[in-house]
């Protein structure tokens, strides 16, 4: 029998979600941390713009194709134990980056740094539904998104001025050491629940495949899945590997610009985080439609930009990044979306499946970017223009068409399947409740 043996939302759950975050803000400095070292890179492992980008493919495709399994051992498990396993996997594969010498070994390292990175998003968010009241969820899910860019901050100054003063391999090594005192802190702060007798799902395979089945044949799943394939991957593209060398070697942009240019970028989507929260938690029947208004400004800023004659004036990349940084909090829409359409039981699954859905376009745009690239330059980085830039950075309209096509799509789904399965649930949507009756909540209130 379930039994509340901790309070939620109060002290305790805040130390476990600072905990957590902080093996968060780690796993995306690892992530991003290739954003302005990739030129470094392209000279040390003595590379093309498409072996470039494939460090940055392998790890997504790792950690894209890991979310459906970790969502299933997050739901059997636990958090505390995945996000652990999470964090030793990407300390060993920095550990490795940082003194590989060949392109063979560094994508080694990239694997297993795309294996643990995948474990960590998930298990914490699983954390902050557990351990957080309703209305504060959707507060701390989008707080935990926008603190986590102060990762992406330190890759983008911190690391590159390390890389200038300490070299390649003692950056990453220490880098890499931060998380051997994170994993002990993991150990003992972090629990799994505030409830005990919880019951935790045993994996079997008939019942594995019909769970999953039935996560990812629901509208809602679909709906959180293409918001965050819409709205993430162009702040991903940006941050993680094309953006500084588009703004340098296209723009000619200094590089100390660039750089700030990529903190104004994260700083942007901190600040937009808890505005994002406020309107999803005050008007949940919107969210999509928030996200959708929020792409289609993207789509716009990126157009200008590309169809400026000659290199765009500072004033206008700043737009960009300011606008395309939204996308980030937007992109966090989908799993409230993946909370509201499934009880606690299917949570992991129905998280991870929604987080394939970003990765997925991002790691496709970064290779195709890369193949383009090496198809007009393929003298490597230092023959690259704006013009090239142009043909590549255009790869992002395909996948933001096909995502807002999907986006309208499936939003007309989700409200269908609302009012056929439980037409109440419907009204409590629309009256403001993100958790609803008969299908996030077993029974009514």
């Amino acid at each position: 029998m379930l039994r509340q043996v901790h309070n939620i939302g109060r002290r305790r759950a805040w130390v476990i979600w600072l905990v957590g975050l902080a093996v968060y803000v780690l796993a995306v400095f690892h992530r991003t941390s290739l954003g302005v070292a990739g030129l470094l890179a392209a000279d040390r492992f003595d590379i093309t713009a498409a072996q470039l980008a494939t460090f940055t493919v392998v790890q997504l495709s790792v950690y894209a194709a890991m979310q459906i399994p970790v969502g299933v051992l997050l739901d059997r498990f636990g958090s505390r134990t995945l996000m652990l396993t999470g964090l030793l996997l990407m300390t060993a594969g920095q550990m490795w980056f940082a003194f590989a010498g060949s392109f063979e070994v560094g994508i080694a390292a990239r694997i297993l740094l795309g294996a643990g990175d995948a474990m960590i998003f998930t298990s914490l968010l699983r954390l902050v539904a557990v351990w957080f009241r309703v209305k504060q969820a959707p507060f701390v899910t989008q707080l935990t998104g926008m603190v986590g860019q102060v990762g992406a901050i330190a890759a983008a100054t911190p690391l590159a001025a390390a890389l200038a003063t300490w070299g390649w391999t003692r950056s990453f090594a220490t880098a890499a050491g931060v998380g051997i005192v994170l994993s002990v802190l993991l150990v003992l702060l972090v629990k799994d629940s505030p409830y005990r007798g919880e019951a935790v799902e045993r994996i079997k395979v008939r019942a594995l495949a019909r769970t999953l089945g039935e996560v990812w044949g629901n509208p809602g799943t679909q709906l959180g899945l293409w918001v965050h394939f819409t709205a993430q991957f162009g702040a991903t593209v940006f941050t993680m590997l094309w953006g500084y060398p588009f703004l340098v070697s296209g723009e000619g942009l200094a590089p100390g610009l660039a750089s700030w240019l990529l903190v104004v970028m994260t700083v942007t989507a901190m600040a937009a985080g808890p505005l994002v929260a406020a309107f999803t938690a005050r008007v949940p029947y919107r969210r999509s439609q928030l996200v959708l208004g929020i792409v289609l400004s993207i789509v716009t800023v990126w157009a200008v930009v590309l169809l400026w004659p000659g290199p765009a004036p500072v004033w206008l990349l700043v737009v960009l990044v300011v606008v395309t940084a939204m996308g980030g909090p937007g992109s966090m829409v989908g799993f409230d979306l993946a909370r509201t359409f499934h009880p606690s039981s299917r949570l992991g699954r129905a998280t991870g499946v929604v987080n394939i859905g970003g990765f997925t376009a991002s790691l496709v745009t970064i290779a195709l970017i890369g193949v383009v690239l090496d198809q007009l330059a393929p003298g490597g980085p230092e023959t690259y223009t704006l013009d090239h830039f142009r043909a590549a950075m255009s790869v992002q309209f395909v996948f933001w068409g096909i995502g807002i096509v999907q986006l309208v799509r499936y939003r007309r789904k989700s409200l269908r399947h609302l009012e056929e399965v439980h037409p109440a649930a419907l009204e409590a949507l629309r009256g403001g409740q993100t958790l609803l009756p008969g299908i996030s909540r077993d029974v009514d209130p």
